[in-house]
């Protein structure tokens, strides 16, 4: 009897420690950015910021997004940002069907219309309050690419879910930070992938 409760304890010891092994490397293993490994980002002077499209249930969530992302982008200096009014101006003179996600060969033309080496398109997964329990908070979620415009190939990409309910906003009943702060804590985290 006494092993028997010996070797349950040893194997439930054995199973926490391998779960928390697996849910460690999870965290440390699992990167959601991409860098294309010969692409010379240094030659990256100009981009333009196309529409992101918007799978979430707010109808301005994807245009405050961009808007956020594009002003955070500029503010950085290392980059122009193309101005959102030529950018409309361009893919309505190359007739992107989908400003979202253009094709190569539209962006191999917006290149040199636009005077810029990359143009970045983006989805908005979620923007918006989400609730668990009686907690509400809100959340972002947003992918973006860098497509390089002389070959329309895909040379960058990350991702970035920031806010949501926590442990706190469940305990404390409150209700996250405002969702301009949320939407810009995750555009700063998609900033530092991109630049590192």
């Amino acid at each position: 009897m006494a092993t028997r409760l010996f070797m349950a304890r040893r194997f439930s010891t054995g199973a926490i420690a391998g779960a928390a092994a697996l849910a460690l490397a999870a965290c440390f293993g699992h990167s959601n950015r991409y860098h294309d490994k010969n692409m010379d980002f240094g030659s990256i002077t100009a981009v333009a910021v196309m529409p992101f499209a918007n799978l979430s249930r707010d109808s301005q969530g994807a245009e405050r997004v961009r808007d956020v992302f594009s002003t955070a982008l500029l503010s950085t200096g290392a980059l122009y940002v193309v101005p959102q009014g030529e950018t409309v101006r361009a893919l309505s003179k190359v007739g992107v069907a989908n400003p979202a996600a253009p094709n190569v060969e539209e962006t191999m033309k917006l290149g040199p219309m636009l005077k810029a080496e990359a143009i970045i398109t983006g989805v908005v997964k979620e923007y918006g309050e989400v609730r668990s329990g009686g907690a509400t908070s809100n959340v972002v979620s947003v992918s973006v690419q860098m497509l390089e415009t002389s070959t329309g190939r895909l040379v960058w990409a990350g991702a970035s879910t920031k806010g949501g309910v926590t442990f706190a906003d469940r305990l404390l009943g409150g209700g996250g930070a405002p969702l301009n702060d949320v939407t810009e804590v995750a555009v700063d985290d998609l900033l530092d992938k991109l630049f590192k």
